[in-house]
């Protein structure tokens, strides 16, 4: 097994610049381009139809918003157990669709599109109050774990710092949901239940490896005790785990890039839109985990012991 020798601690004004720097890049592109919402937390219709052959969706998308009056996204899946081509028409209304409607552009679309033979699949209308609450209530969750999160490490690592471990592995979490957000952000991906499954994910995944390695410098700490420095405590501990952590990461990685790569191979954005952010916030909370987390940690710890 590789012994690693590497200075976590002397270089975390690197890693906490470059942190910085992408944080800063977020928020850069969310004020000039902001962030969209999908129906789900807004409101709004999406109306999927089936069909065959070689479908124009420019075409497609031309003729239901003459219809409709309004403007309106596409987006092609297919179902992988039936292979049945889908077009799904996104609605961003509050007022919903009748069925009137419904009727009058089904019509057109079948008449305009004959070759195709356009099909009504689903059509789903969701009130943005309802979505609104839906937002509101996934966000108190990611909240709410989070806190649960901070109690648990707290008591956990009691013996090196309680409330300091618990503290600064959830200032980790919070980078890695922010490089998360940022993904949506900067990829133009309308935030949608996705989003809240690779945050609620991503909490989980990013604390177990920070609590190994806790588990592991609380070990150290018993064997060592006060003579070995915090700095070189932490930093001994990160390379003692650096071998686990990388080769946990890139197993789920490379399953997470396999998912990807079916996903674009069949146009299934739904599930590309929720495996590509989980690819960056694991990678992220490797990254955190080890590079982020024990600095804050220690600080903390020489900053106690000088005052």
């Amino acid at each position: 097994m590789k012994k690693w020798n590497i200075d976590f601690f002397g270089h975390r004004k690197i890693y906490f610049s470059l942190s910085l720097a992408l944080i800063a890049a977020m928020l850069i592109c969310l004020v000039l381009f902001g962030v969209s919402l999908d129906i789900q937390f807004k409101g709004g219709a999406l109306l999927t139809y089936s069909y065959t052959g070689d479908l124009d969706t420019s075409a497609f998308r031309a003729a239901a918003e003459e219809v409709l009056g309004q403007s309106i996204s596409v987006q092609e899946s297919t179902d992988i157990a039936t292979g049945t081509h889908n077009v799904i028409l996104s609605l961003p209304t509050s007022e919903g669709i009748d069925a009137d409607r419904q009727a009058e552009l089904a019509e057109a679309l079948s008449g305009q599109f004959s070759a195709n033979e356009i099909q009504t699949s689903s059509i789903s209308v969701v009130n943005p109050t309802i979505g609104g609450e839906f937002l509101a209530k996934c966000l108190v969750a990611i909240a709410f774990a989070a806190l649960l999160m901070v109690l648990y490490v707290s008591f956990r690592f009691r013996k090196i710092g309680g409330w300091s471990a618990g503290v600064t592995a959830v200032i980790a979490l919070f980078h890695d949901l922010l490089m998360v957000f940022a993904v949506f952000v900067i990829g133009r991906i309308a935030l949608n239940a996705n989003f809240i499954a690779v945050c609620l994910t991503i909490l989980g995944y990013s604390l177990n490896d920070t609590i190994v390695i806790y588990d592991r410098i609380r070990e150290n700490r018993r064997i060592y005790g006060t003579a070995m420095p915090v700095e070189e405590l932490v930093n001994l501990s990160l390379n003692q785990s650096m071998t686990r952590s990388l080769l946990t990461s890139i197993t789920t990685v490379s399953a997470m890039v396999v998912v990807s790569i079916i996903a674009l191979l069949y146009n299934v954005d739904t599930i590309l839109s929720f495996s590509f952010p989980m690819i960056i916030g694991m990678v992220s909370g490797c990254y955190s985990s080890v590079c982020i987390a024990p600095a804050l940690w220690t600080m903390w710890q020489k900053k106690k012991m000088a005052a």
